[in-house]
């Protein structure tokens, strides 16, 4: 009977991890207190809002997989879409192409990547993980560029290595490759995207002229 319940439970959850899920619960309260108490103080301060209502937020980290070889072997499109949940911890969709591109080989509607988007507490276990352990095993890695703001409040960049996830098990890569992350925030400025990033710690690289 104990069997039988823990399976539904494990089916209601939607394919996740129950140790992921853990993790979640157990991380994610520590990144909003420290949203509450320390970030919100400090962009208070720096930009003069008025309310606290105005303090921008994350709302949600999406992670896109391109995987264009797919289309001649699908093998390749299930081991992305496998890695994706390993490293977010939640079930991805799959892509399709929107456009026949002849010079390619491509079809409309081929299934071409998986993507996933993290709200909530999967999106601040992702957040702290990425920054903690995952960014710093990138080789040479001594930041990222602060260029890279799409003039809305929403920062994008790309990971050359799955492996750099500690969930990947490197024996049973088929081979490297990377992803996209994008974190869409509530700011109104990528002045205002970068500062919230920067006090939630996300690693950007020294500016130049900026102090130690």
């Amino acid at each position: 009977m104990a069997k039988e319940k823990k399976q539904k439970q494990e089916s209601q959850g939607g394919g996740s991890r129950p140790d992921v899920v853990a993790t979640v619960q157990a991380v994610a309260p520590r990144l909003i207190q420290k949203y509450r108490e320390q970030v919100v103080p400090a962009m208070m301060k720096q930009f003069g809002y008025a309310n606290i209502m105005q303090v921008p937020r994350l709302v949600k980290i999406t992670l896109n997989r391109g995987v264009g070889d797919a289309t001649g072997d699908q093998k390749l499109l299930q081991t992305a879409v496998d890695e994706l949940q390993l490293i977010s911890g939640q079930r991805p969709a799959v892509t399709k192409a929107k456009n026949s591109i002849s010079n390619f080989k491509l079809r409309e509607g081929v299934a071409i990547g998986a993507r996933v988007t993290l709200r909530g507490g999967r999106m601040y276990e992702f957040f702290d993980r990425f920054v903690a352990v995952a960014a710093p095993r990138i080789r040479d890695f001594r930041g990222f560029p602060d260029r890279s703001f799409d003039g809305r409040g929403n920062y994008s960049m790309g990971v050359k290595e799955q492996i750099i996830f500690p969930e990947i098990d490197v024996d049973k890569v088929l081979r490297i490759d990377g992803m996209d992350i994008s974190f869409v925030t509530t700011a109104n400025t990528d002045e205002e995207a970068y500062a919230l990033l920067k006090e939630m710690g996300f690693p950007f690289r020294k500016r130049e002229g900026a102090e130690a």
